[in-house]
């Protein structure tokens, strides 16, 4: 039925998937990379990152109970299954079918997808400094000056290029709102530059590693530099404790798990719903129960004691 549709819909994007892993692999190897052992047989990262998948599970299947009985109340439908003879299909109708299928996810969920890239990287791109851009031009023009071996001259030119980097996203409108959120951002442990990541991963989840690195004038970054990761071991709030306790990390794990951070599970909700009220509200409802769950954590563990 619709109704059953709808509830997958706006459910099934809690599962765990791919795009998830680059954000769990550096939070693990970042906050759990010592030899802690759970019972004393599996690793702390270990279990951890099977928690994750395990609370997606849960989450999915208690938000479609409640959806079920609240937003999406109906009676029960019996599940009646016609199973059709099979028949070994014409490659004819197989690239047929696949043809319109795609041309039909180009063209709506595509639009979609590249238009709110393109507002995202206008937001992590612009304005640029006039004054970033002559500063690092005066020290990329005293490294060549100086600098006479060659691979010595190319890591100092790409350190200058991660700085660089880093500071015009600073500067930029998502380095901007990153320091306009942060108080929102603190209670869940994170700060701005975690802020910046989560903002860049609304085009895509995994997005979050390489604008972290670009925050941590990091280039090319993935989630498995070493810099990164040192970096994010290194890093500290503006009173001085660690920014990446097992406490901080867990929390935002959490996040990723509940948020809906996916332009492209958007565009094809639009697409299948027929309208954006359902993709506005599967959004909305999914960043309001991650920062709550994100929050208890953090908050939680806090009292308690727990990873700090």
């Amino acid at each position: 039925s619709r109704r059953d549709r709808l509830i997958t819909m706006l459910t099934l994007p809690m599962i765990s998937c791919s795009a998830r892993l680059p954000v769990f692999a550096l939070v693990t190897a970042v906050v759990f990379a010592g030899d802690a052992r759970v019972l004393g047989l599996f690793s702390a990262g270990a279990v951890v990152l099977f928690s994750m998948y395990a609370l997606s599970v849960g989450a999915t299947l208690g938000a479609a109970a409640v959806l079920r009985r609240t937003v999406l109340k109906g009676p029960r439908l019996p599940l009646v299954l016609e199973l059709p003879p099979y028949r070994i299909p014409l490659w004819s109708n197989v690239v047929l079918v696949t043809w319109r299928g795609l041309r039909k996810f180009l063209v709506d969920a595509g639009t979609i997808i590249l238009t709110m890239t393109i507002i995202l990287w206008a937001l992590l791109s612009y304005p640029r400094s006039a004054e970033i851009a002559e500063r690092y031009a005066d020290l990329r023009a005293d490294v060549e000056a100086t600098v006479v071996d060659p691979d010595a001259r190319a890591e100092e030119l790409a350190l200058l290029d991660g700085r660089e980097a880093g500071e015009s996203l600073e500067y930029s409108i998502a380095g901007r709102v990153g320091r306009l959120f942060e108080p929102t951002m603190e209670p869940l442990g994170f700060d701005w530059r975690i802020g910046v990541g989560i903002l860049g991963a609304f085009a895509a989840r995994e997005v979050f590693v390489s604008t972290l690195g670009i925050v941590f004038g990091i280039a090319d970054a993935d989630e498995e530099s070493q810099s990164l990761r040192t970096s994010l071991q290194e890093a500290t709030h503006a009173d001085g404790s660690p920014l990446m306790t097992p406490l901080a990390g867990v929390s935002l794990m959490v996040f990723f798990v509940l948020a809906c951070q996916c332009m492209s599970t958007i565009g094809v909700v639009r697409r299948e719903s027929g309208s954006w009220g359902w993709p506005v509200f599967m959004f909305g409802y999914m960043s309001v129960l991650a920062y709550g769950a994100s929050l208890l954590v953090y908050q939680v563990g806090s009292l308690l004691g727990w990873g700090l």
